[in-house]
């Protein structure tokens, strides 16, 4: 049955046990529950593998590098200190944070990546070093111990398994060579996991690549595991790209899940890359972008988000967007932010595409090149509380002496106001430049006659003509569409 979430991760290592110090106390222990504690997050997430061990004191499997006695990491050193200082008081890390989370009024889930194979005692399966992943009988078999250790010893909601991390993250579950033989295996490991789980009164949730193609190419049959409601719940991610897409193509998974009844949260990755091209760098989203991506998933059928790895320590700004996320009224009339993500190799790689950058190779005024970009704000519906809507874009290699055409859906933007601006307030810490008309300048509009509507938009754009001598084309690098509301009516 379908349900609400809003779901804060923590990966139980940088924003924790990375950073304090042994022996823990209660007030550390209790910090990925208390930092969200009191915003709209109901469910808290807490990641127990990785490749080396096990975030908690786990008696079938390998804690984290617990077969080391002389560290050469101060970090892992303090990793191993923080879990065995509780322990030596009593106290299981696991069991701590479930505690505090209930006295909080949150669920609390454990998430396992399904590349971990060190971690539950079969590092001979992992393909990195010549194993066959999820393939060897084996590798299930510890696995599915471990999460039988989880969900039958600690009193908690749940347990995630993390597909997403594969590929990208974590080793792959599956050999190339192996996807079609064994597909089938690993949805009877999912229907073995869930049946135990249930079994114990527990949920079960799954992570899983946003790409149908790439869970197809990993041996993850998504829609069988939905048809059969082996899940209660699904989040759509690419653990290759960590950077937030307000057009993350889940559509396909939205659907698979409605029709089995089965919750599905949208993945709010914490990072925005910025800058001008050989001085990117990236920054956590902003509230603007955080509502456009939020409000996007809900259009379009998404029962709640999840997020993780905000900015650390998680501050005033952080948990007033946690907030917002789990009330959607408060973000309708709430300035926005729709940027669009930029290519990144390694997701595209996998199919995870992006629009941009979009070359322009030479100035052609009958070519026009298409840009699409899906909002969610009713702009029509909200005229009279709308102050100002605003197309940026950002283009490479470009001078004021261009001529483009640009049109929104299929209307001309020629009778909007045009300004051009060298991105001067950009801040950019990695280059001793303020500003980037080295590279670029910023073309923004004001949409004040032609506007977005509620839902998919196109903008088309053409090079019509440049200085002659000045060769080559122009690269569009960024674009996105700014709404600014006002508490008054507006005339």
């Amino acid at each position: 049955m379908r349900r609400n979430r809003t779901i804060y991760f923590n990966d139980a290592r940088h924003f924790y046990l990375f950073v304090f110090e042994p022996p823990m106390t209660l007030e550390d222990a209790w910090r990925p529950v208390d930092e969200v504690a009191g915003t709209g997050v109901d469910t808290l997430v807490y990641g127990v593998a990785r490749g080396d061990g096990l975030f908690f004191p786990t008696k079938v499997g390998k804690p984290f590098y617990s077969d080391v006695d002389d560290f050469e990491n101060a970090i892992y050193w303090k990793v191993r200190q923080n879990i065995v200082s509780l322990q030596e008081r009593g106290l299981d890390i696991l069991q701590v944070l479930a505690d505090r989370a209930h006295e909080k009024g949150m669920e609390f889930f454990t998430s396992f990546r399904m590349g971990t194979y060190e971690g539950v005692g079969s590092p001979s399966a992992d393909p990195t070093e010549g194993g066959r992943g999820l393939a060897e009988a084996d590798a299930r078999e510890n696995q599915f111990r471990v999460f039988e250790e989880i969900v039958t010893q600690y009193d908690l909601e749940g347990l995630e398994l993390d597909f997403g991390a594969s590929p990208g993250g974590m080793p792959q579950v599956l050999l190339d060579e192996d996807v079609a033989e064994y597909t089938p295996v690993i949805t009877e490991h999912v229907r073995r996991i869930s049946e135990m789980t249930r079994a114990a009164g527990k949920q079960i949730g799954v992570r899983v690549p946003c790409v149908e193609k790439v869970c197809d190419t990993q041996g993850f049959d998504i829609r069988t595991w939905l048809k059969e409601g082996l899940v209660d719940y699904v989040v759509p991610t690419m653990y290759a790209n960590l950077r937030l897409d307000t057009q993350m193509p889940i559509e396909w998974l939205i659907e698979a899940a409605h029709d089995a009844d089965i919750s599905i949260h949208g993945m709010l990755q914490p990072f925005v890359e910025i800058g001008y091209p050989g001085q990117r760098y990236d920054e956590h989203f902003s509230p603007e972008m955080m509502r456009a991506a939020t409000s996007n998933y809900l259009a379009k059928g998404t029962d709640g988000v999840y997020t993780w790895f905000l900015d650390w320590p998680l501050g005033a700004n952080e948990r007033n967007m946690l907030t917002e996320m789990a009330n959607p009224d408060l973000m309708t009339e709430a300035n926005k932010q729709y940027r669009l993500p930029r290519r990144e190799e390694t997701s595209a790689g996998f199919g995870y595409d992006a629009t941009l950058p979009l070359e322009i190779p030479e100035p052609d005024a009958g070519t026009k090149y298409s840009i699409p970009i899906y909002i969610a704000d009713d702009i029509e519906g909200k005229f009279d509380r709308i102050r100002k809507v605003t197309l940026r874009i950002r283009i490479n290699n470009t001078v004021s002496a261009d001529e483009f055409t640009i049109l929104l859906n299929g209307e001309s933007l020629s009778k909007e106001t045009w300004r051009r601006d060298s991105g001067a307030y950009v801040r950019i810490p990695v280059s001793p430049h303020r500003i980037e008309h080295y590279s670029a300048l910023w073309l923004e509009i004001d949409l004040n006659t032609v506007r977005p509507k509620q839902g998919d938009n196109l903008i088309e754009i053409s090079l019509d003509s440049r200085p002659p001598k000045l060769g080559k084309g122009v690269t569009i690098d960024d674009l996105e569409i700014n709404i600014e509301y006002s508490p008054w009516k507006t005339g």
